[in-house]
């Protein structure tokens, strides 16, 4: 049974930094593409992020430049690094399993975690 557990939300200031976990069981994070899906209160969820199972990423042009897909293979951990936070970036913000990459809808998207919620004051 694939289990994907996220953490690392929190309450930041804008300009700040933040990094996600994303801890996987059940599932072998190298083997699969990945990605970040943010939703925000009244608004459809986006993926963020996406990484390959080789390490390709993609991201939304929002977060450019800003944010960081990575997978560590040891730990079979996905994380996100959050810098130059906007409040627009506020969201909860969940990891799941990519049926294919680039995945770039949510829908592209199996195996959900509970989310972590990102607040950005300004």
């Amino acid at each position: 049974q694939v289990q994907l557990v996220e953490s690392g939300g929190d309450l930041v200031q804008a300009g700040g930094s933040l990094r996600l976990s994303c801890v996987a069981s059940g599932v072998t994070l190298v083997e699969y593409a990945m990605g970040w899906i943010r939703q925000a209160p009244g608004k459809e969820r986006e993926v963020v992020a996406c990484i390959s199972g080789r390490g390709d990423t993609t991201y939304a042009d929002s977060v450019k430049g800003r944010f960081t897909i990575s997978v560590d293979s040891i730990k079979n951990t996905m994380y996100l690094q959050m810098n130059s936070l906007k409040p627009d970036d506020a969201a909860e913000y969940f990891c799941a399993r990519g049926y294919y990459y680039p995945a770039l809808h949510p829908l592209d998207y199996r195996d959900y975690g509970q989310g972590t919620q990102v607040t950005v004051s300004s």
